[in-house]
């Protein structure tokens, strides 16, 4: 009797658990929706149910549940505004309130990324105490997502959307609040970042399994880890990232790369394959995708300025990314730069000028493009990303490097051409007959090459030794 008793109440939870229309936590009061777009809602309900989503801005669609439950469908959105309301009718009618139509950013990574506003013990945030003081504005809406970890993918996050202002802004991703501020001051329409991120996390904790196949030295965990399931293949996929699939957004911002440094080598070929499957599962054909270059830190015993090369070779070859170089706000000991506003606003002009249409903006680094030999045995290197010129604001030009054919690299002197746009002449006289140059391309570097709209060139090198 006993056992049957048991039965029966498992029988009841489950039909108590399907006779409810549920929604995962980003499909909640005060979200934001991507404006002007077939967005995707989904859920779960009974079998074979017929589930009508209704947006009060005039606007809806029908689906019927599958054998298990779920359900899935697009809804037309108008252009930015609200608040609206969303019905969703199934079993039970839900109505989701104070709802937001306007642009929609997914932002992952590692510490960097997760680096509250108000900041880190003993790590600040310049000017956090000023910005959650004057944060009030509830058209910057913010999702962030609880840490979890999972050896299966996962439907559903712990998270709730949230107005900024004094109460929560210290708890934004300081890098994602600066960058919404400047998109909505800009566009004036609201503006919704969903965070997902966990401090230390590899990039192949980002990656799902399939992806992961291709690189026959990465173990595909078959349990839970006991400890660091942030630095573990597929984990933070599964758990962080695979509920989001599908949410409908205007683009993606990463920040990471710290934890890959003693791998640097596979760096690139690891975020082109990420970058390249988020796309393929998202089913919004090249969604832009702008991230930040790892700062210059001292500690370690591995080159970081490797990492930073293959964060630039990403940016030079996958179609719709874009870099925020942060060669100039490292800071020598801490591998969190406290200019998150810096970071924050260079991401944005990327969005700005390439997804938003807003001329006259700078929104790259000088990018190193070719190397010339002069007359006088000196190297000519030219660059893209300063129409107007280069600069280094009135200091010395330091870090660059310069190597004969014996690979040999001695520091240089480096000097601006005024009469041509672009141009930078470097020249040791230890070095004859010079045949490559190196800029900042250490663990620890001050930049010092900007183009005149202040934003700094990346390390780089014009060999491949």
């Amino acid at each position: 009797m006993r056992n049957y008793f048991l039965l029966a109440v498992l029988i009841f939870l489950s039909n108590c658990l399907f006779s409810q229309t549920r929604l995962p936590a980003m499909f909640s009061d005060n979200m934001v929706l991507q404006q002007q777009q077939m967005v995707s809602v989904w859920g779960v309900d009974n079998p074979n149910a017929k589930i009508t989503v209704l947006g009060s801005w005039g606007k809806n669609a029908t689906a019927i549940t599958d054998a298990k439950g779920h359900w899935k469908l697009k809804l037309q959105t108008p252009a930015a505004g609200g608040p609206y309301t969303v019905v969703i009718k199934g079993s039970k009618e839900v109505t989701l309130k104070n709802v937001l139509i306007g642009e929609v950013w997914f932002c992952s990574g590692q510490s960097n990324m997760e680096m509250p506003v108000k900041g880190y013990s003993n790590q600040p945030v310049i000017g956090s105490n000023e910005t959650i003081l004057n944060s009030s504005n509830d058209n910057i809406r913010f999702l962030n997502t609880s840490r979890s970890a999972s050896i299966t993918p996962l439907y559903d996050v712990k998270g709730e959307w949230n107005a900024a202002g004094p109460a929560t802004t210290g708890n934004f991703s300081a890098t994602a609040y600066y960058f919404a501020k400047k998109l909505q001051s800009v566009l004036n329409v609201p503006v919704g970042i969903i965070q997902s991120a966990w401090g230390a996390s590899t990039i192949e904790s980002w990656m799902d399994k399939q992806s992961l196949s291709e690189f026959k030295n990465k173990i595909i965990p078959n349990k839970l880890p006991d400890s660091i399931p942030n630095r573990t293949p597929t984990i933070m996929y599964n758990s962080m990232l695979h509920p989001y699939i599908g949410y409908t957004i205007k683009g993606v911002l990463w920040y990471q790369g710290e934890s890959n440094r003693e791998n640097a080598s596979e760096y690139y070929a690891l975020f082109t394959s990420m970058i390249n499957s988020w796309r393929k599962q998202w089913q919004q054909d090249d969604f832009p995708l702008y991230f930040v270059q790892i700062a210059p830190i001292e500690p370690g015993k591995v080159n970081a300025a490797f990492l930073r090369e293959a964060q630039l070779q990403t940016m030079l070859s996958v179609k719709n990314t874009g870099m925020a170089v942060t060669m100039d706000i490292g800071e020598r000991t801490v591998i969190h730069p406290a200019q998150k506003e810096q970071v924050g606003n260079r991401l944005a002009y990327w969005a700005l000028a390439k997804d938003y249409n807003v001329k006259g903006i700078a929104f790259s680094g000088p990018v190193y493009r070719q190397l010339e030999k002069t007359a006088n045995g000196r190297l000519m290197l030219t660059f893209d990303y300063c129409d107007q010129g280069l600069t280094s604001f009135g200091k010395p030009l330091t870090d660059f490097e310069i190597a004969g054919e014996d690979k040999v690299f001695y520091p240089a002197q480096a000097m601006i051409r005024n009469d041509k746009n672009g141009v930078l002449v470097v020249w040791s006289d230890a070095v004859k007959e010079p045949v490559s140059v190196r800029y900042a391309f250490k663990n620890w570097a001050e930049g010092s090459l900007f183009n005149t709209q202040g934003l700094p060139a990346s390390s780089f090198r014009t060999d491949n030794w």
